[in-house]
């Protein structure tokens, strides 16, 4: 580092007034949703007997998988001794913090009675992923905390545990991402969510959504606040964002021929693939083209280069991909028709071998942007009262090989 990097608090200029308003409506929004839904019932939702994972659960995995990813950030300069990557940990760690905040609120909230959580966190199946992502949830905001205290420690008391502890939160965030994906993995009934490399590919889109999310916090709280905000930064956290999302790829790439490859997956296959109406669309559209091909585009173009406004665009349609992903995968698994007996006709009056429709309800997209709301206001309140943000993030200060 060329300069001393010095961490103050942000501003509460007409921006942040602003910025209170707004997430603290998307907070009041999804507290309303919760009420209307908690006094009239689950049956004003979209959701039924064949899709008990609706809307919300997309947004609550979207957050608790992107908080794992934010927290990679910090990782990377903890673990790798990145010192480009080490002022930006302390916001990293906040944003992560936040977002499984908002998830997990989410989650609760749409459990339809959210006092049952004291029974899932009093009584153990320890052969129930669920369970072990309560220990794990719980666990990852408890190091965080840890990680972030060793960070701003003045004392120089806790300073030592800055790197075991940068450690023990980059194999924390993995196992926890690895437990989210693996709930997936494990669930032999549904065809589309049946596979061991439903963990890698969770863990890879946390870094994706992460990333992308973290990247639009960053030049936000810096715009918001008048502070310098170099190239160097935002240039490695554009080709980290690149790496990411060609990985996601390519995992889903070898899903999809390990499932066409075999006979038993064909159906699954064409009903995703061609079959599924909206469901594909958003596979081929959302996914695939907004999600993949394009941020892609805009970071790799040489005319882009440097370009603020292609990286906004890259990181926006990185996360419109990686929620399409997860609706593709949550909803199309559970909208596909069930296979009880293969290679046999199966009809009764419980809707086996029948296509389920399921339409979201406005409550549900209530509550979702509830959980985002949370979210933002933690990471808004916590700009606003720790000293999270470096003075200067401009390539003379945070650049290692920055020459004058």
């Amino acid at each position: 580092m060329n300069k001393r990097i010095t961490f103050s608090e942000a501003g509460s200029g007409k921006g942040f007034l602003t910025l209170l308003a707004i997430t603290g409506s998307m907070v009041l929004v999804g507290f309303l949703s919760f009420l209307f839904m908690e006094h009239s019932g689950h049956h004003v939702t979209g959701m039924n007997n064949q899709v008990v994972w609706g809307l919300p659960h997309v947004f609550a995995i979207f957050l608790i998988v992107a908080a794992s990813g934010a927290a990679n950030i910090g990782s990377i300069g903890t673990v790798f001794g990145k010192k480009i990557y080490q002022p930006l940990g302390r916001l990293s760690i906040v944003t992560a913090v936040a977002l499984l905040i908002g998830g997990l609120l989410v989650l609760v909230l749409d459990l339809g009675h959210p006092d049952r959580l004291i029974v899932a966190m009093t009584y153990f199946n320890v052969k129930s992923i669920f369970t072990w992502n309560i220990a794990l949830y719980s666990g990852f905001i408890g190091v965080m905390v840890v990680y972030l205290w060793t960070m701003m420690d003045r004392s120089k008391k806790v300073k030592k545990l800055y790197k075991p502890m940068g450690y023990v939160a980059f194999l924390w965030r993995i196992i926890l991402t690895m437990g989210t994906g693996s709930i997936f993995g494990y669930l032999v009934a549904r065809q589309y969510y049946d596979a061991a490399i439903m963990a890698p590919l969770f863990i890879t889109l946390s870094y994706v959504l992460g990333t992308a999310i973290y990247t639009l916090v960053l030049m936000m709280a810096y715009k918001f606040t008048g502070r310098d905000l170099g190239d160097a930064v935002l240039n490695r956290l554009r080709y980290t964002l690149a790496i990411f999302i060609a990985a996601v790829l390519f995992f889903e790439l070898a899903r999809h021929l390990t499932n066409l490859y075999a006979t038993e997956h064909h159906g699954i296959e064409a009903y995703i693939l061609r079959d599924g109406g909206f469901i594909t669309s958003l596979f081929w559209y959302g996914q695939i083209l907004l999600g993949s091909l394009v941020p892609l585009f805009l970071v790799w173009c040489k005319k882009l280069k440097n370009n603020r406004t292609a990286l906004v665009l890259a990181s926006i349609f990185a996360i419109i991909g990686g929620a399409s992903f997860l609706y593709v995968v949550l909803i199309g698994g559970q909208t596909a028709p069930l296979v009880l007996f293969p290679n046999a006709l199966v009809e009764s009056s419980f809707f086996d071998g029948v296509v389920t429709t399921y339409s979201p309800s406005i409550y549900e997209l209530m509550l979702g942007i509830g959980g985002v709301g949370v979210a933002l206001l933690v990471i808004l309140l916590a700009t606003k009262v720790l000293r999270l943000l470096p003075d200067s993030l401009a390539d003379s200060v945070a650049d290692p090989h920055h020459k004058s």
